[in-house]
């Protein structure tokens, strides 16, 4: 497979469209374009069948592609990409007009920090995940762990080094390079607290650009479990009795990070939240 990835390409482009699938999910599908394009603008729309991601009816089931991230794509190297895209439908018979999808956010999002760019606001998130192993091909059980049990109590598992008590590291270590190779802010890694469990954190990003780099980050942790036939997991709870797996958000403003008024800007803004901190437990939890 080596030899394949150095063969010659004579110019060609292949650039892999990535998407967020109806259900929260990561699709994707390969073209090959005349040359490696020098903008955003410059990747051409492309469409798939909605009907099968949980994104369109069978009556109507066109969804449109449009390019918003791109990076270099470390499975394939040279002038190849991965393109993260945005997804649209028609909004009627004509199909003279475009519209979002229903769970295209990045879309509504980039509305929202676009009007707030003043603030320059930094997002840094912890993404923790699970790996999986195939027990059969019905059922899987955390890497590392016993077939057909448990393994001893959570504690040494954290941060861990060492064959009995760390599992997983190939996976990880390849995934911060393919990161970092993608250009991807991409700031650490570290094994969790239940065996088999990873983080990795991402940022500090401003706006729009840390949810793309997330987003591809998992795509290729997804890509690299998959070449060792593993699967990963981002659900927060696997085990009633173990650790789940969180995504822990840091934030700040321009404002907040005032060295001579910031951390009185975080309390006034504290005391806002205090107002109506019942309604955001019901919401959040």
């Amino acid at each position: 497979m080596d030899a394949i990835k150095n063969l010659p390409q004579h110019g060609k482009c292949i650039a892999e469209y990535i998407w967020i699938d109806g259900s929260g999910g990561l699709r994707a599908k390969c073209r090959t374009l005349d040359k490696k394009p020098s903008k955003i603008e410059d990747y051409p729309e492309w469409n798939f069948d909605g009907s099968s991601t949980y994104q369109a009816t069978t009556e109507n089931s066109e969804v449109i592609l449009k390019a918003a991230f791109a990076f270099p794509d470390p499975f394939r190297g040279g002038d190849n990409v991965m393109v993260l895209c945005e997804t649209y439908i028609w909004s009627d018979t004509t199909y003279t007009n475009l519209i979002p999808t229903n769970t295209n956010y990045r879309h509504f999002a980039k509305k929202i920090f676009d009007s707030n760019k003043e603030e320059e606001p930094w997002f840094g998130i912890e993404q923790e995940y699970t790996i999986l192993q195939s027990q059969n091909k019905f059922s899987t059980h955390p890497y590392g762990w016993p077939a057909n049990g448990y393994p001893s109590n959570q504690g040494p598992y954290y941060c861990s080094v060492g064959g009995n008590v760390c599992f997983g590291r190939a996976i990880a270590d390849a995934h911060y390079k393919c990161c970092v190779y993608a250009g991807i802010t991409i700031s650490g890694t570290n094994a969790e607290v239940m065996p088999g469990q990873w983080e990795f954190q991402i940022g500090p990003c401003t706006g729009i650009d840390q949810g793309d780099h997330m987003f591809a980050a998992r795509y290729l942790l997804h890509r690299v479990a998959e070449l060792e036939n593993l699967t990963v997991s981002f659900e927060p709870k696997l085990f009633p009795d173990w650790n789940g797996s969180g995504c822990h958000s840091n934030f700040s403003t321009k404002t907040m990070r005032d060295g001579s008024k910031g951390m009185e800007y975080i309390h006034d803004m504290m005391k806002k939240f205090e107002a109506k901190h019942m309604m955001h437990m019901d919401c959040y939890g």
